[in-house]
């Protein structure tokens, strides 16, 4: 069972991970563990798990070096899968848009055809930026953000809520659209409790479960 956290996302992620860490060794053989996961801003565990894994595929070679310290060198091979993972970092990226983009306008348009002219998007996140540019042809209003990990006011030029009880009465959302990147279950899970669980929409490819066990 899915976990809402999909696959092709995930995997772009790692893409992504793997490509700034070979771009970073690549400038500068003698960063440090430390300062390629500040740099890649992911946990210090993941950086060596990534090393390891490149190590492993002969992109990297790793000599030790004095001070207790490693180098890391790009091989051959490390060069050109630099190559390749950008060309497909970038194919997954807009295949990815496309997607999102897609699903998030059938979504603006089902609100559209049952009166929902208000609607509040899951999550300050990319998909929110994404599902945003989805209202343009409808009637449809986008009245807020609901994120209670981000302290912003606004995202996207979108006002960003706490919680569903803060947005003001007059904008009081029809329904909500699920754009949270991280764990988009629990999100979409929590608003059902607050709200008709058919009034809250996520698109196909966040892969949801819903409460009657439909996704």
């Amino acid at each position: 069972m899915s976990n809402g956290k999909f696959d092709a996302q995930s995997h772009n992620q790692m893409v992504e991970t793997t490509l700034d860490l070979l771009e970073a060794v690549a400038e500068d053989e003698t960063i440090s563990q430390r300062g390629l996961a500040e740099r890649l801003g992911v946990a210090l565990g993941l950086t060596n798990a990534v090393l390891k894994r490149c190590a492993k595929k002969g992109m990297l070679k790793i000599k030790q070096v004095p001070a207790k310290r490693y180098a890391y060198y790009l091989t051959p091979h490390g060069f050109a899968e630099k190559s390749r993972l950008t060309a497909e970092y970038l194919s997954h990226s807009l295949q990815f848009y496309r997607t999102a983009r897609h699903e998030y306008d059938e979504a603006f348009r089902y609100c559209a055809t049952r009166g929902w002219r208000r609607v509040v998007l899951i999550g300050a996140t990319e998909l929110a930026e994404i599902a945003s540019l989805a209202t343009a042809g409808t009637d449809v209003q986008i009245v807020g953000i609901l994120d209670p990990g981000r302290n912003v006011a606004a995202f996207c030029n979108i006002p960003v809520f706490q919680s569903l009880e803060s947005v003001p009465s007059p904008n009081r959302p029809n329904a909500a659209i699920v754009t949270d990147m991280t764990n988009p279950q629990l999100a979409f899970d929590k608003l059902t409790a607050l709200m008709p669980d058919d009034r809250v929409l996520a698109p196909k490819f966040m892969r949801l479960t819903r409460p009657s066990g439909e996704k």
